[in-house]
């Protein structure tokens, strides 16, 4: 039987063949912490007295903080230099940028290569046919120690991009219109890989740019068959030579999505979430206070290059603030050498140094309550890039957008049109302290919390502004901390409850503190329709209790009380004794959960 991409990857790193739905041992190439993951990646490893494996395929990266203005980002990022120089690991240090760009760009991984990282949009390697995944902390200290994790290797959907592409359509609109088609859980637990005509001509940083979204679509990761010319070009920027990796032809699919591009206007995403996609003629016209190009979507020197092509001989608008931030301080420096940064400065930007920026909170990209944004960047969840409202765009759009004022595209920037304005809301949060820590049954009972909604993000369930947070005992009193209608859960929660939830739960960031603060405040488990990939393995290595299933029959109240039974999967609503099956423990779930978490080691409480 033929392998798809990810199926041919994963076996050429495990023990043989293998397809969808093994679990398999696989073998990583490069391991990568970065500033805020990496200094608990640092704790665990001392903690438990482990080695690093391969020093040599092992890095650091800080580009969630480059700036260092911080106090506690700048003492993790102390830590890691002090240990990294100690065990013979590389640093990517604050003036070298985004971790995944580096690893295309130094070469640390190539075409059919894997890797692991802190970072969930590890998976940007996809737009080089290299298998990349975002982890949590405890996952990639195990790779850090033993070059390997446990993967279960996941079905693969076809993308095809199919019609003749307008001009006008950039990479990000064609990346938004699929974010806009599958929404938040389209590829939930699925590869996918991309083809057609308009795929095959796409650049590495358009690429990039697409592979960059899959996480927003609950995917697992986007695939592209690198072909001559994307091997060329990666070639001419690490000086190393590639070859390209294909599926087979008899290779068999989940299913085939197809997007006809050829009517595509410009797209946008609406605040709130980048699976609320809309044709910018929907919002053009809408007031901006700030906009900012970016991130590891929209970071590469092409991205650059045209958002200078457009502010050429021109100005900010004079109430608008525009933020721009390179991936890498290679892209940086190009475009000091080409004149770019000097039209950016002349066009009144903020540039800043090298890094994620608006995506992480210690760095230029954040706004206020009130302020609205258009951001080249890949999320606008609620408070992920401060607590005004988000509109994710092309650069092409940003920079029109920055020049007059409010959300137009190039080709309308001189057209007569209406502004409209829109608030955003300040909200309070409560907190509490966190209680000790859980027992381990197989069968527990418990008081019930239901958040009856879907697509609850890690953003939600704890604020990237609290992840340089190392103590667990701390993270409780931030759970839910940043969802809508739940800001006060942390103070009515008690130990023993079980959180409710629908699917896609803890979509996002590979953050671990969104499992470990329901596990300061002692829930006995979480049970979901689905989680997101991440957010699955996470709460698994860290012996939180997550189970997959749907308890919609039982018609649960908030405070009823139900038993469930790991081993079976059965779910009994104690007041009447109806019951419900739900998935039961896996055999890796079982066993890292009696063991009480991935890095502690048999017979260790």
């Amino acid at each position: 039987m033929g392998q798809t991409l990810v199926e041919k990857i994963i076996s050429q790193h495990a023990a043989g063949p293998c397809k969808a739905g093994d679990v398999v041992d696989l073998r990583i190439d490069a391991r990568i912490a970065r500033d805020f993951g990496g200094a608990n990646v640092v704790k665990h490893i001392l903690t438990y007295g482990l080695e690093i494996e391969n020093p040599k395929a092992t890095y650091f990266t800080f580009d969630c903080n480059p700036t260092g203005s911080d106090q506690r980002y700048a003492a993790n990022q102390q830590m890691i230099r002090l240990f990294a120089a100690s065990r013979g690991i590389k640093v990517y240090d604050i003036t070298e940028g985004i971790g995944t760009h580096i690893a295309i760009d130094e070469g640390l991984i190539g075409p059919g290569s894997t890797m692991v990282s802190t970072d969930s949009h590890a998976n940007i390697v996809g737009a080089i046919g290299a298998f990349g995944q975002g982890m949590g902390d405890q996952d990639v200290a195990y790779a850090f120690s033993t070059g390997r994790v446990w993967f279960r290797v996941p079905p693969t959907k076809r993308i095809f991009l199919r019609g003749k592409r307008p001009p006008y359509l950039t990479a990000k609109d064609i990346t938004l219109a699929l974010v806009g088609k599958l929404g938040a859980s389209g590829l939930l637990g699925y590869a996918a890989e991309v083809y057609g005509e308009v795929a095959d001509e796409m650049s590495l940083s358009e690429r990039i740019t697409l592979a960059s979204m899959a996480t927003e679509m609950g995917g697992i990761i986007i695939l592209f068959p690198p072909n001559e010319e994307v091997c060329e070009e990666l070639s001419s920027i690490t000086g190393k030579r590639y070859k390209g990796i294909v599926a087979d032809q008899d290779a068999t699919y989940a299913g085939d999505i197809d997007l006809d591009v050829t009517h595509l206007e410009p797209q946008i995403s609406l605040p709130g979430s980048p699976a609320n996609v809309v044709p910018i003629s929907q919002v053009a016209g809408t007031k901006i206070h700030s906009a900012f190009v970016g991130s590891c979507t929209n970071g590469r020197y092409e991205d650059m290059a045209e958002v200078a092509r457009i502010l050429r001989g021109t100005s900010v608008a004079q109430d608008v603030v525009l933020k721009i931030v390179p991936s890498t301080n290679r892209i940086w420096e190009r475009c000091l050498e080409t004149g770019i940064i000097k039209i950016f400065k002349d066009a009144g930007a903020l540039v800043g140094n090298a890094g994620c920026a608006g995506c992480a909170a210690g760095q230029i990209g954040q706004n206020g309550p009130g302020e609205v944004t258009v951001s080249t960047g890949n999320r606008n969840f609620p408070g992920k890039q401060g607590q005004g409202k988000v509109f994710l765009a092309s650069p092409r759009v940003v920079a029109a957008s920055a020049i007059r004022g409010y959300i137009t595209s190039p080709e309308k920037m001189d057209e007569p049109i209406e502004i409209k304005h829109i608030e955003e809301p300040v909200l309070e949060r409560k907190t509490r302290s966190a209680p000790e820590e859980r027992q381990a049954p197989t069968r527990i009972k418990g008081r019930v919390w239901v958040v009856a909604r879907d697509n609850i993000d890690t953003d939600m369930i704890y604020h990237n502004k609290h992840l340089a947070v190392t103590d667990i005992r701390e993270m409780g009193k931030y759970c839910f901390g940043n969802l809508e209608g739940w800001q006060d859960f942390a103070n009515k929660v008690k130990p023993g409850d079980i959180v409710v939830a629908g699917s896609n739960f803890g979509c996002g960031s590979s953050r671990q503190h969104a499992v470990d603060c329901f596990r300061a405040l002692g829930v006995q488990a979480i049970i979901a329709k689905s989680f997101g990939a991440i957010y699955e393995r996470n709460a698994i290595n860290a012996g939180l209790p997550i189970l997959e299933g749907n308890l919609d029959s039982l018609n649960l109240k908030e405070g009823d009380v139900i038993s469930v039974d790991f081993l079976s999967g059965d779910v009994v609503k104690e007041a009447t004794g109806e019951r419900t099956k739900i998935k039961p423990f896996s055999k890796v779930q079982l066993e890292i959960y009696k063991r009480g978490g991935l890095l502690v080691r048999s017979g260790e409480d």
